[in-house]
């Protein structure tokens, strides 16, 4: 266990994720576990059907991949900036994967070596 892994800091985590999925989708996750091993966080996210999204995938599914993909890439561009301005973070990498058939995601967030000894 880090000093970073605490329940209050991955409450906090998980309070910026779900605020993003907010900002991005209109509502939040259905389900969401924060872990945090070595230098590296792991959200694991449910994330609930946008009608929009179903409307698209029925009509246009290469534009929704497209439009999934896009998302994703704002997603963490979104989560990074908020967990280095909000959380003091030193990130080195932000990696995630959607699979839009279960609606789960998971992002991992890489810090830098040194953030560990803080």
């Amino acid at each position: 266990m880090t000093l970073l892994d605490t329940n209050e800091f991955r409450k906090k985590l998980s309070a910026i994720y779900n605020e993003i999925a907010k900002e991005l989708f209109g509502f939040g996750t259905t389900l969401l576990r924060v872990t945090i091993e070595n230098q590296m966080i792991t959200f694991y996210a449910k994330h609930r059907r946008s009608p929009r999204s179903a409307a698209l995938e029925g009509e246009a599914p290469a534009l929704k991949l497209e439009v999934d993909f896009r998302m994703s890439l704002l997603y963490k561009r979104k989560l990074r900036e908020r967990l280095e301005e909000e959380m003091g973070l030193n990130i080195e990498a932000v990696l995630r994967d959607y699979d839009a058939a279960t609606q789960l995601a998971i992002t991992n967030v890489i810090l830098v070596e040194s953030e560990l000894n803080t």
